[in-house]
């Protein structure tokens, strides 16, 4: 995929003919079985190119620069009707495809390519296998204070039952 990040349920979109530069989010609305970026699975479903039609959170992305009337501009209703740049080598079980950073969407009265991608929709979620995969040299170096192995020393679960027998240990 050359680099590039895919994008996910809850990227934020923008048009360039927005009068002011509004977001929307995107909404995955043609599956409920692939996601990415989220370690419980639940959140982070991945975009297709199957997002058709409205499938923005609030479908608007404030006034529209080609809709002028005499006391300003009419409200922008978003209609997704098509995207490009999509990852071409993948198929989803929706039969579509991947939409990447820079996939770019089609809007009746924008044309082609006016809705664009701003962020991709995926958040950094630190793990427990982050930790087990740090090198401990550097982490010890980013953050003296912290001792790596201790973090990764399971936790009891009813700290109340350890310290009830801690005399007999």
């Amino acid at each position: 995929m050359s680099e590039k990040y895919i994008v996910v349920q809850g990227a934020d979109c923008k048009c360039k003919f927005s009068v002011e530069p509004l977001i929307d989010k995107l909404m995955v609305k043609t599956h409920e079985k692939e996601y990415a970026n989220d370690k419980d699975g639940s959140k982070k479903l991945i975009a297709t190119d199957k997002e058709l039609g409205q499938t923005l959170e609030k479908n608007t992305f404030g006034k529209c620069k080609l809709q002028p009337t005499p006391g300003g501009y009419l409200p922008c209703k978003a209609v997704i009707t098509k995207w490009s740049a999509f990852y071409e080598k993948v198929t989803m079980s929706n039969g579509g495809k991947i939409l990447l950073e820079d996939s770019k969407a089609t809007c009746p009265i924008g044309g082609p390519d006016c809705i664009f991608i701003d962020k991709n929709g995926q958040k950094t979620e630190g793990s427990s296998q982050n930790t087990k995969n740090a090198n401990a040299e550097v982490q010890s170096q980013l953050n003296p204070l912290a001792n790596n192995e201790k973090m990764l020393e399971k936790q009891p679960s009813n700290p109340g039952v350890i310290e009830k027998f801690k005399q007999f240990i």
